[in-house]
């Protein structure tokens, strides 16, 4: 691709809330028929995130068309994300701040561009916590997604459900620089 990717960082949701449910849209249509994967559920989900501590999410644009994302925020020792991480995840990732990554996604197009890691990269270049954390499904794409976030880094810690909708996933973690 000859396009240029233009990357925007966002600290308020609704300056993004609607390119963000857009390019999800994109980023997710083989899925959109299981529940949990319905745009409005992302947008009750997005709503949560964006009124967490620490919320910030890069978008990447193609030609002013928004093509991936990525979203986090932070999260404390005794977060509802840790304590649904099965088995307990080891004290060096939870005594201090974590940023915990909420959602990446590029669409179809953009897929084996780099795009999805240069959202990461800018997401967690301003971020002061030590450890960034992210859950996947261990199964999706193969296992070429969870290949992907190894190569970058990341390493399996335990497992999690967020909600009854929602598959086990595998939470992985990685110092943030």
């Amino acid at each position: 691709m000859t396009t240029t990717i233009d990357l925007r960082t966002f600290t308020a949701l609704d300056a993004a809330r609607g390119d963000l449910l857009d390019v999800y849209a994109e980023v997710r249509a083989p899925l959109l028929h299981l529940p949990n994967y319905a745009v409005t559920v992302f947008g009750e989900r997005l709503d949560r995130h964006g009124t967490e501590p620490g919320f910030m999410a890069v978008l990447a644009y193609a030609d002013g068309h928004p093509v991936g994302y990525a979203y986090g925020n932070r999260i404390e020792h005794g977060d509802r994300y840790w304590q649904r991480t099965s088995p307990a995840p080891p004290a060096q990732y939870t005594e201090r701040p974590a940023v915990a990554l909420k959602e990446i996604g590029v669409s179809p197009a953009w897929r084996g561009t780099g795009t999805a890691r240069r959202i990461h990269d800018a997401l967690l270049a301003s971020r002061e916590e030590p450890y960034a954390t992210l859950m996947v499904n261990k199964a999706a794409g193969d296992g070429k997604v969870h290949a992907l976030y190894e190569s970058w880094g990341y390493r399996d810690i335990g497992q999690s459900q967020p909600s009854a909708a929602s598959p086990v996933l595998t939470v992985m973690t990685r110092p943030s620089r």
